[in-house]
């Protein structure tokens, strides 16, 4: 019986010096996250969750249940701006945020760039020539799609479906999946096209 082979999905981030993220930041916050998280720190997945809303929540929910990760890795990595890859329950601190938000998502930045193409290279020797990463993000411009394709090159993946979709339609459609059990089809980045018009409105789920 043929061995079913790895694959892990990349999220792209949220941004870690938006306003909503800043909330979990306030001395005064009014809710159980901020205040866990200011005392203890708090997943980055769980934060990025928070600062992005149903975009994320779906990309993590989706990575969470149908990731087949290799042994000892993550299924369900996250694009930290300068920390490379994340698995998403890693613990951050307050003041590990606050240096994430300093750095821009930026190939020419080389603290965002460099942390990026270590983690990759090291997660492209996991996954081995079978094993596939598939991300979940932008690939309209090069910010991430670039990097990840000059290291894992056909192991890379992305959901056609995405092409022409805002960030709210992407999320609804992976939380869609989850419920449905239904895993959506992939094609390989190197190639493909990046725009598309836009897809018809998801129907009332």
């Amino acid at each position: 019986m043929p061995v079913t082979p790895p694959r892990v999905f990349l999220l792209s981030p949220a941004r870690a010096g938006g306003e909503r993220m800043g909330l979990l930041l306030r001395p005064n916050a009014g809710f159980a996250l901020a205040h866990e998280f200011q005392r203890d720190g708090a997943a980055v997945g769980e934060l990025f969750q928070f600062g992005s809303g149903l975009y994320f929540r779906g990309k993590l929910a989706y990575a969470r249940r149908f990731a087949r990760p290799p042994r000892r890795a993550s299924g369900a990595l996250v694009i930290v701006p300068g920390r490379g890859l994340l698995d998403v329950e890693t613990v951050i601190t307050a003041d590990d945020l606050r240096q994430i938000a300093q750095v821009p998502v930026d190939v020419r930045d080389r603290r965002y760039r460099e942390p990026l193409e270590r983690d990759v290279r090291e997660l492209a020797a996991k996954l081995g020539k079978r094993g596939e990463a598939v991300l979940l993000g932008s690939i309209a411009t090069g910010k991430y799609a670039d990097v990840l394709l000059e290291i894992l090159g056909d192991r890379l993946l992305f959901p056609p479906s995405f092409v022409g979709r805002g960030d709210m339609s992407r999320g609804g459609l992976l939380l869609r999946c989850v419920r449905a059990e239904m895993e959506l089809p992939y094609e390989p980045l190197r190639g493909a096209i990046r725009h598309g018009p836009r897809p018809p409105k998801l129907p009332r789920y």
